[in-house]
C-alpha cells in the first residue's frame, strides 16, 4: 500500500490542474479547449507493484472564468479513493496552455502545455517523498488529441528502483 500512495500522486498530478494567472486566448485556443467539454471515464491498470491493479477513473471538464476550462476528477483504486480538482488555460503573455495541478493526496506542480497540431501534451517530472521518506521521481504526460484524453504515468522508488506504471485513455 504505502507504493500505491506516489503513483496516485502521479495520477492526481495529471488529472488535476488550476491557473492563477488571467488568459485572454485567441478563438482557435478557445475552441480547442472548449472541445474537451463534458463527462469523461476511463479505466487502466496499474503496474508494477506486488501484483497489477485494476482502476477506474471519471472526469468533468467544464467552461471556467473566460478562456479556461476546469475539471474535477475521481479514481478508485483498491485501498483509496483520489480526488483531483483544476483549470487549463492558455497564457497569452507566454503564448502557450499552462496547468497547475493539484490533489487530494496533498500533490501539487505545474506544467506546460506543447501543442502540435490539435493536440496538447502536458509533461510533468517531479520528484518528492513518499509517506517513508524516501525519494521517488514521478512522470506523468496527459494528451488532449482528436476528441480523447489520455493519461500515462511512472513512478521509480530510488531507494529500490521500482518502477510503477499506468496509462488511462479517457472517453466520454
Amino acid at each position: 500500500m504505502k507504493r500505491r500512495i506516489p503513483a496516485a500522486l502521479a495520477l492526481a498530478a495529471m488529472l488535476a490542474a488550476s491557473l492563477n494567472s488571467p488568459a485572454k486566448a485567441g478563438p482557435e485556443e478557445i475552441a480547442l479547449l472548449s472541445s474537451y467539454l463534458g463527462s469523461w471515464s476511463g479505466a487502466g491498470r496499474l503496474v508494477g507493484g506486488e501484483k497489477p491493479e485494476d482502476f477506474r477513473c471519471r472526469l468533468i471538464i467544464a467552461q471556467g472564468a473566460p478562456n479556461k476550462i476546469n475539471y474535477s476528477g475521481r479514481c478508485a483504486l483498491i485501498n483509496m479513493n483520489l480526488s483531483v480538482a483544476g483549470t487549463i488555460a492558455f497564457s497569452d503573455e507566454n503564448q502557450r496552455y499552462e496547468a497547475i495541478m493539484s490533489s487530494n493526496a496533498g500533490f501539487t506542480g505545474q506544467a506546460v502545455g506543447k501543442k502540435s497540431g490539435n493536440q496538447i501534451s502536458f509533461d510533468l517530472a517531479e520528484r518528492q517523498k513518499d509517506r517513508g521518506g524516501n525519494d521517488v521521481r514521478i512522470g506523468s504526460r496527459i494528451r488532449l488529441a482528436n476528441g480523447a484524453i489520455a493519461l500515462d504515468f511512472e513512478v521509480e522508488f530510488n531507494d529500490s528502483g521500482k518502477i510503477l506504471t499506468a496509462s488511462v485513455p479517457f472517453q466520454r
